[in-house]
């Protein structure tokens, strides 16, 4: 695996939208991330299409992948940071170059349907990349929090996961070890098969979905269509993240359901990644180990950034 480069204050953070579109009341959002940011002692360097909606919802697909390929590319860019989710940035796939942004190592962040493109960009290259906050929701968050666990991970390179004392349940027992793959359910999904597909061989997957627009029977199919092609026969553990409803149904109950007892592998739950105020960053592509007697269920075993 190729390992980014920490932040250091001073350095230039580049933003980009490989998703839906920075419009309305998203610009002030993008403007007031800028200035927290810029107040901390980074720099902050908006990508030429940012702003861009030129087809109604979104940017192009090409001007989306120029951007990222663009911001890999300049010197002075030490970190990219997506601006929001929405749910098209698996439009970029074919426009990547993947060769120059596996030789412009970067860190390059983001949650929901960014991981969708995260995932892709360490499978194609090799490079970590991050699940963590997006730039917009740096002030659009009630705390600081998930910026200042981005902060930690990018800049100190620490390997804490969440807060001490944070409850995690145990699905099913045991232990395991293997490099973290995953994200937003419904994206990673979309990544199982087909030309643009992730391996998920020996890796330990995690997994969140917004409650808002998946319920337990949508859930329950992401989950048996992942089941049918064969993930959960390759993966060493399953790591399951926040998801609320107002059904009332669980992540965990939906998992138990449609695993039916049929696999052997540890399964945890917390509530500190995914569409939750208290986001932790998560390492695409370096090792994990899930040991489900200890109080801390899983632990990062391999640093992230150099």
């Amino acid at each position: 695996m190729i390992k980014p480069e920490r932040l250091k204050k001073g350095d230039t953070i580049g933003v980009v939208a490989p998703s839906a579109p920075i419009v309305g009341i998203n610009i002030e959002q993008l403007e007031n991330a800028r200035k927290i940011v810029e107040k901390d002692g980074f720099k902050v360097k908006y990508s030429k299409n940012l702003f861009l909606n030129t087809n109604g919802y979104s940017s192009t697909a090409k001007e989306k992948s120029e951007d990222i390929n663009e911001m890999f590319k300049d010197k002075e860019v030490k970190m990219i940071w997506c601006a929001k989710g929405g749910a098209s940035s698996n439009t970029t796939f074919e426009y990547l170059d993947y060769e120059l942004i596996k030789n412009n190592p970067k860190i390059i962040c983001g949650y929901s349907d960014i991981t969708s493109l995260t995932n892709m960009i360490t499978e194609k290259t090799g490079l970590v990349t991050f699940s963590g906050t997006n730039f917009k929701t740096i002030a659009t968050d009630e705390t600081d929090y998930s910026y200042k666990e981005a902060i930690k991970r990018f800049a100190d390179g620490s390997l804490a996961i969440g807060k001490s004392g944070e409850e995690y349940k145990v699905i099913q027992e045991g232990t395991a070890e293997g490099e973290l793959i995953g994200g937003n359910l419904y994206l990673t999904r979309g990544l199982v098969a087909g030309k643009y597909s992730i391996d998920f061989t020996d890796k330990i997957l995690f997994l969140e979905e917004l409650g808002l627009e998946s319920d337990a029977e949508r859930v329950s199919n992401y989950l048996y269509f992942m089941k049918q092609n064969g993930v959960f026969d390759k993966i060493k553990g399953f790591w399951i993240g926040n998801y609320e409803h107002e059904s009332g149904f669980t992540l965990e109950k939906i998992v138990k359901d449609v695993l039916e007892d049929e696999y052997k592998f540890p399964i945890i739950k917390s509530n500190n990644f995914g569409h939750t105020e208290t986001k932790t960053v998560i390492p695409i592509g370096t090792k994990a180990r899930i040991d489900t007697s200890k109080d801390v269920k899983i632990e990062l075993i391999e640093n992230c950034v150099i």
